[in-house]
Formats: C-alpha cells, structure tokens, sequence
C-alpha cells in the first residue's frame, strides 16, 4: 500500500482467523463470483487484501452509482458550511432554467428529497433526462406526480442535481469542491469523474478511485466522518445519511435482503447495522460500524444478484466468525498469502500458432456495417506477436499489441459509463482451432473485458465482438473483404 494510513496487519490480531478468510476466498472462487479487488479493513488495519492479477488496488476503478456515497458526503460538507440546507427547496437554486409551469410537488422538492430518492417521480426518468443537453433543465421539466418524500425511486439524476447545486453554491466543480475537503485529506489523488454535456459533474455516476481509495472512504465514514484525526463531514450529517431516510422495501427485487433495509441518503442500508454504497457490476465500499470493519471492492458481476451473494458470504465467514478465539497458525497464514498473490484472471490457454505460413505476414479486411463504426482491422503476425490496427476513422483509431504467450499493457480508447477515456488495457492473443483466433482486452479501469474472435476464410473475415458487463455497449458480429495481403 502507498499511504501510510492503510496499516497491515494480522486477521488474527482482530479477532478472524486465516482459515476463515481461506474459506471466504474458496467460497467466492466456487461460486466464480468475478471479484478484481478486495480490501478488508478490521478497527483501521487492513487484515486481508488482493487484486486479481492484472487488476491493481492502486488502480482507479470506474465506480458507477457507488459515486453517489460520494455526492452525499459533498452535499454533507456544504450543509457543514453553510453552503445549503437540507430544507433548501431544488427550483431555489435554478430559477433561469424551471419549466413555464411550476407543479406543487415540483416546489415542495428539497435537497432533503434528492438524497434520499424520493423526490415524487413514479419512474425511473434517466432516460428522459440523459438524452437532453441540458440536464438540469430536463430533470425540472420531469412530472412529479407523488408528493415528495412519500414514493421511493432510485433515481441517479437526482443525484446528479446534488452535484449542479453544489457547483451553484459553491463556484466550484464537485471535484474541486472535493479536493482540499475529502480527496486531499485521506491522500486520494486528484480523479477524474465524468460530467453531463454541459460539463456538470455527473454526481450520481461515473467517478473513478482506486480500491484503495474506496477503503479510506469507508474508513473515514466507519471513523464517523474523521480521517486521522482531521474532522471531514459532521457526525450529525453521517447519522443522518446512514440512518433510514426512505423506504425502500417494495422497491426491492425478492432475493436482494441487503437492498430491503431501507436507504439513507445515497447509502443502502444493510442487515445488523451495516450499510453500503455500491454500483453496477458490483463495486462496493460495506461499513460495519458494530464490529468495526471496512470491505472495499470491485467486480464485474453480471448481475446484481451476485453482489447479493457476496454480501452473503461476508456475514457468514466474517462478521459471523468474529471473535472466536482462534489460534495464529503460520501454516494458514502462508497458504492465504499463497492464494492471493497467485489470484489471475483466467485467460484462454496458449496454443501453438496454425499453419504460420497462410497467417505469418499482414492482411488488412474492410468491416460491413457494425454499431461501434469499426471500419477496417489490419493484423500483422510474426511468431508469437500481433498487432492489431483498429479503424474507426475517429480518436477510436488504435494499434494495439498482442502476445500469444502473456499479458501485455497498452493505451486504449474506450467507452467507461458516460463517455469514451483513453485508458489502460491488457491484452493477450489466442488460437482456438486453426481459422480462428481470439483477442481478450481487459480494460483494468473498469469491470469490462472485451472479445474479438476472428474466423478466417480464404478472402473473408467474420468478426465478433462481444463483452462480459455492459449498460450500453453493444455486442455484434460482422464479415469483413481482404483488401490487403503481404506475406511474411
């Protein structure tokens, strides 16, 4: 760990034995829930931990709606200021963009109502506004038929308005508004956090901290809004955001028991005290104030349900085998260590190049029409490297390098929730007979993992792109013509 705050320390020292975490981490694995990073912090001390390889706890993870915990404690430290109040109605702050028509419901909604997701929309309204340039004023022009604060909808533009009013009040982007506030204090470094076409910060999605950021937050919550020793939002405002502020229990699917305790404001509420911000794919900072612990992590579930598992698991082999006198064994501990250190993403196994003389060389394929626009790929093959020239005919335009015999770390340019980032990638190459090759891209700053398959035919090439996780990437398959031919 970089910072010196994040202490390592023995399980057994806090009251878990290794064999327990043994079993915990078999459990995951058994059940292939698709964890890339894991902190467990006990009383401050970080007792176990693991990226799988080549996921990095250092490395910024995009964190989807767990970016609203975030919002929440921006929003707290503005009331801590003065900036607002949780009484401040939400058309006070834009009186240049309200619809012609101000309803009841739309006039009665405060900052109170955004929080805690029920601000008196029936639906989900993130299509309607996220189409729009201008989304603050779409959200005002959104039907309020429930009065605010007696319906439930989890909404992300609510918080997303969060973060309009803070840059209202304060001057300042939600970044910037964070940065000396929250970021600088617990040493996270500056992030990037994506932002609405007219450059709001999101608020409500699209942040991006490392594992190990998402740990200190947890800690300076756990730690009742300090982090060594300097005070960063009021106790007062954290008793509120992690106490019920809506109920969310009709809301609900059936099987999720963690996301029927009721919410806060921007923080699920948990079984036994504990709650939780969280996002899409499994991304999760868990506080469990009574035992004290932390758990920081990133996935890429495919679905919700899965977290629910996880969650599972954590009460069953943590927070339930607290404090059972449990003696160190040096054995287990090395085993634990072992197992995490050893923890890769499975790739495809390396299989001998076919017949080098018909793939050695370059061919270039022009693409038929596909959703991502990819034009023409060129691939060029010497023994056991490729590279890839992808064109789209815009800043998507890449060559990419390829092994087939390990990993190798590259540039991309690639979609993470609102908007295409250039980003690191990790990349490996395999046959699977002998016309048909596969790419994996793991893009290590997101949950996505990309396949290319290519079949090759004597002039042709059939493609197929898919992905493991996506909102709205979408998966095809395509044929391209050779254009280009040279041998080796």
């Amino acid at each position: 760990m970089h910072n010196q705050q994040l202490l390592k320390g023995l399980p057994e020292d806090h009251g878990l034995s290794c064999r327990t975490l043994l079993d915990f981490f078999s459990q995951i694995e058994q059940s292939a829930l698709a964890v890339n990073t894991f902190i467990l912090l006990q009383d401050g001390v970080v007792t176990s931990a693991f990226a799988r390889a080549p996921y990095r706890l250092d490395q910024p993870q995009l964190l989807y709606s767990l970016s609203k915990s975030i919002t929440s404690i921006a929003v707290g430290i503005a009331i801590d200021e003065g900036l607002l109040t949780l009484a401040d109605t939400v058309i006070s702050f834009f009186p240049a963009k309200l619809p012609g028509n101000i309803s009841p419901n739309l006039a009665r909604m405060t900052v109170h109502h955004l929080l805690s997701m029920n601000a008196g929309h029936h639906d989900n309204i993130y299509g309607a506004v996220a189409q729009e340039e201008d989304w603050v004023r779409a959200f005002l022009a959104q039907e309020v038929p429930h009065e605010p604060g007696s319906h439930y909808v989890y909404s992300t533009h609510c918080t997303y308005m969060l973060s309009a009013i803070i840059e209202q009040v304060s001057g300042q982007s939600l970044v910037d508004f964070l940065q000396p506030r929250l970021f600088e204090p617990l040493e996270i470094p500056r992030p990037v956090w994506e932002t609405c076409p007219l450059g709001i910060t999101a608020g409500g999605m699209g942040l991006s901290l490392s594992t190990e950021s998402i740990a200190k937050f947890g800690q300076m919550l756990l730690n009742k809004g300090e982090y060594a020793g300097k005070r960063i939002v009021s106790e007062r405002y954290l008793a509120l955001a992690t106490s019920e502020q809506s109920d969310n229990r009709l809301s609900a699917p059936k099987d999720r028991t963690d996301s029927a305790q009721g919410y806060g404001y921007q923080f699920h509420l948990c079984r036994r005290g504990c709650y939780r911000g969280d996002g899409s794919f499994g991304q999760l900072c868990l506080v469990a104030p009574r035992e004290q612990i932390v758990i920081a992590a990133t996935a890429a579930f495919g679905s919700m349900q899965q977290l629910q598992t996880l969650l599972d698991f954590i009460y069953e082999y943590i927070i339930d085998r607290l404090d059972r006198e449990e003696a160190y064994n040096h054995a287990d501990t090395l085993e634990l260590q072992n197992k995490l250190a050893a923890w890769t993403y499975p790739l495809p196994p390396v299989q001998p190049v076919p017949s080098p003389a018909f793939y050695c060389g370059r061919k270039g394929y022009r693409l038929a029409d596909n959703p991502h626009g990819l034009r023409e790929i060129v691939l060029e093959i010497q023994e056991n490297r490729l590279t890839v020239q992808l064109s789209y005919g815009d800043e998507r335009d890449n060559v990419l390098p390829f092994s087939f015999t390990e990993m190798l770390h590259a540039q991309d340019v690639f979609y993470k929730d609102l908007s295409l980032h250039r980003q690191e990638v990790v990349t490996s190459a395999a046959w699977q007979d002998r016309h048909t090759l596969q790419l994996t891209l793991l893009y290590i700053e997101t949950p996505y993992v990309v396949t290319y398959t290519f079949g090759f035919r004597e002039e042709e090439i059939d493609v197929e792109f898919q992905i493991n996780v996506s909102l709205n990437i979408p998966e095809y398959s395509t044929t391209g013509v050779i254009v280009l031919n040279e041998g080796s």
